[in-house]
């Protein structure tokens, strides 16, 4: 039976990290809708086209278009999704509802990784990235080994993104708080919403996902 779940929380908070995790160990497609858009662009299918048109307009892709790109995801099976950065509103959240009913399907779990904000400023100012595969560093709580070369992939490509700051975050955190926060009572009047410690250590944290998982197939 697939398992379909939600990851909330602000940027920062490791949606990411435990996104990759569950890839790996669960065998589930993480629905990201910037990835969607980019390949549907590339596709050159008609819903393709449609994505092409719009962003090369300079306009921002409605929900219509993204939950079709969903509706194909979902089509062609799998052992389940994690939705990422969608929704983001209660209007998207609706039309998500609406589309899994007509797949048939549910969401199981909406995990909100909860953090301090403060916290997780420190969090953030020191937080880098592999270009190549991915993996999330810190310099303080995750060091890479080898300074400069990614543990995993041992790629040389490490970056930091131009809004990982104090400034920046608090900009992207009142737009997570005006726009995304209200689904939390909007999943937790459904009854799916799980809260876990999103500044607990990683494998704490999946743990805790883990638990949450298990529980909701049980």
């Amino acid at each position: 039976m697939a398992t379909n779940i939600i990851l909330l929380g602000p940027p920062g908070a490791g949606k990411g990290t435990q996104a990759r995790r569950l890839i790996e160990e669960r065998g589930l497609v993480q629905l990201s809708t910037g990835d969607m858009l980019r390949e549907a662009r590339s596709s050159g299918t008609e819903m393709g086209q449609r994505v092409a048109q719009v962003m090369d307009r300079g306009e921002l892709v409605t929900d219509e278009i993204v939950i079709g790109l969903i509706k194909e995801k979902l089509d062609q099976g799998g052992k389940g999704f994690i939705f990422d950065g969608f929704p983001r509103t209660l209007a998207q959240a609706d039309a998500l509802e609406g589309l899994m009913k007509e797949e048939g399907q549910d969401i199981d779990a909406v995990i909100e990784m909860r953090v301090d904000d403060a916290a997780l400023v420190s969090r953030i100012s020191g937080r880098f990235t592999c270009g190549n595969c991915g993996e999330v560093y810190h310099d303080v709580t995750k060091p890479t080994k080898v300074e400069g070369t990614c543990d995993v992939c041992g790629s040389t490509d490490l970056r930091r993104r131009a809004d990982d700051n104090a400034d920046s975050l608090k900009t992207r955190l009142m737009e997570y708080y005006k726009k995304t926060s209200p689904l939390i009572g909007y999943y937790y009047a459904k009854g799916n919403l799980h809260p876990v410690d999103g500044l607990a250590e990683i494998e704490v944290v999946a743990a805790e996902v883990a638990q949450v998982l298990n529980g909701s197939k049980a």
